[in-house]
């Protein structure tokens, strides 16, 4: 079995050190407008209070690959909610996965989200000051509405996610940003993201995007058979890594 490296103190704490294992996760809901929310929570060791990230899926739903990233930052140390914006479906399907982001609710995706910051916020294990959120693909985009929706966000990295335009969202976003971004990528072109990193920077906002020469869409994601880029992964994840301990710790 192959084991990337930010995968090694989780491992070595979880077979090697017993009294600092993590929780496994739980599943939780949580108040959406008059709706319930959903999702995985993974918890670090220790009381708190803790920084929390919230963890956004990509169009398949909350996947492996999706509650591996929360687990990873749950060993980090972070409280850690993948949020379940399909309610409990999931697919590696594309065009059921193409389905499932078209019958999401934009702003019902958005409410859940906020939701679920509100839920972190409101844990006695979490510092309500410290609270990011990271997403990929269609979740990437979300991370982005998430910014521009909730002004207490503190950090949100945004991986290969559509961007805002309008300059009264740009201007509703706090929170600081990382963004990574494949150059050969055919939805979000690096022109979009130089017109956004530009457009922030003008509000005096700064955004840290780079674009990786060799990378598609979804480089990230080991499942993603012709796409996937393991050098330009491990550097995003580690961008990711320094990013939130720089914000949130």
């Amino acid at each position: 079995m192959k084991i990337y490296p930010r995968f090694f103190c989780a491992l070595l704490c979880v077979f090697f050190l017993p009294s600092c294992r993590l929780s496994a996760q739980q599943a939780v809901s949580f108040p959406s407008g008059n709706q319930a929310a959903s999702g995985f929570l993974y918890l670090p060791h220790g009381p708190g209070p803790h920084p929390a990230v919230v963890v956004i899926q990509e169009w398949w739903g909350v996947t492996g690959w999706i509650k591996q990233q929360a687990a990873r930052y749950a060993a980090d140390g972070y409280v850690a909610l993948a949020a379940d914006l399909y309610r409990g479906k999931a697919t590696d399907d594309p065009e059921v996965a193409h389905e499932l982001m078209r019958g999401l609710p934009q702003d019902q995706g958005v409410r859940d989200l906020v939701s679920g910051f509100h839920y972190l916020a409101a844990r006695r294990d979490v510092d309500r000051n410290r609270i990011g959120a990271v997403g990929w693909c269609m979740g990437g985009t979300y991370a982005a509405l998430l910014a521009v929706n909730e002004p207490h966000l503190r950090a949100v990295a945004i991986n290969y996610g559509a961007l805002p335009t309008e300059k009264s969202s740009l201007e509703s976003i706090h929170a600081r940003i990382l963004g990574n971004f494949g150059a050969l990528d055919q939805g979000i072109s690096p022109e979009s993201v130089h017109d956004f990193q530009a457009a922030m920077q003008a509000l005096g906002k700064p955004v840290d995007a780079k674009i990786y020469s060799d990378a598609g869409h979804a480089f990230e994601n080991p499942g993603n058979k012709t796409g996937y880029r393991p050098a330009d992964a491990a550097d995003a994840l580690g961008r990711i890594d320094r990013f939130f301990a720089a914000t949130l710790k």
